[in-house]
């Protein structure tokens, strides 16, 4: 199995040479044009993983590979670093932050391993901008908020139990309710951020991942609107035509349709 594994491997970095040598497109390519598209592969593999499906999660890892072995060829071609350098700089990486299993450190609970994993990052890179500098600024706002709550956590700046954090959840829905009827757009948009940060603090609190829950959310109401759509069409109607409580009829029979 090994074996297999190693001469696949092999076989990728050969055929990437090749197509760097003698395709035209991927001969152009490099580090900033194939940015967006290792983006756009990144959350493709995402919603395959969120869709649970095997098959579509092992095209994506090898689309997402692809880019890997893409940029360590550029690194390559300009003396900066080749594959096995990323190899080994990750197994070096992983080896120093999992002192539980390399070295005398202990750590019995998943919680003690981020604590260390964090502290470890933190004085292996120097941070001068501090805990939270690790933190890339292109990354989508809730999963930014959700690894700044667990950065903060990791540096001790936490909620005692998980169940303080509702006071917070409810304070930050009064400040939005005052500024409602306050009228005042600029700091409605700041409470409602400050209420959406409370609830990712939840989230991670109580295990549960906000981007993959959103979007669980999001195609549940996708398909139930589509039924409303479709219900509506068979009887000859659009839905901006029907009354509001004709509405809700089909979405509760969409409702009623997943039980």
């Amino acid at each position: 199995m090994e074996d297999k594994r190693l001469e696949a491997t092999a076989r990728l970095l050969e055929v990437m040479n090749t197509l760097r040598r003698e395709c035209p497109w991927d001969r152009e390519q490099t580090f900033d044009s194939l940015r967006s598209n290792t983006i756009e592969e990144t959350y493709e593999l995402a919603d395959a993983i969120t869709d649970h499906n095997m098959e579509g999660i092992k095209e994506e890892l090898g689309d997402l590979l692809l880019h890997v072995v893409f940029y360590s060829k550029l690194g390559e071609e300009q003396g900066a670093f080749d594959f096995g350098e990323v190899a080994d700089a990750l197994c070096d990486k992983l080896i120093y932050r999992h002192p539980h299993v390399y070295g005398d450190i202990h750590a019995n609970t998943p919680d003690e391993v981020k604590e260390n994993w964090e502290a470890l990052k933190l004085r292996k890179k120097n941070r001068k901008t501090g805990t939270l500098g690790g933190v890339p600024r292109s990354l989508p706002a809730m999963v930014k908020a959700y690894r700044v709550g667990e950065k903060a956590a990791g540096a001790g700046f936490d909620w005692e139990k998980k169940e303080d954090v509702w006071k917070k959840v409810r304070e930050e829905l009064g400040e939005v309710e005052a500024e409602m009827k306050s009228g005042r757009k600029t700091d409605l948009e700041g409470e409602f951020g400050d209420l959406f940060f409370a609830l990712i603090n939840a989230c991670r609190l109580y295990g549960v991942d906000p981007e993959s829950a959103l979007e669980r959310t999001n195609k549940k109401f996708i398909r139930r609107f589509n039924y409303m759509e479709q219900q509506a069409a068979a009887k000859g109607n659009t839905l901006h035509e029907m009354p509001l409580d004709a509405m809700e009829e089909l979405w509760q029979e969409a409702k009623g349709n997943e039980k």
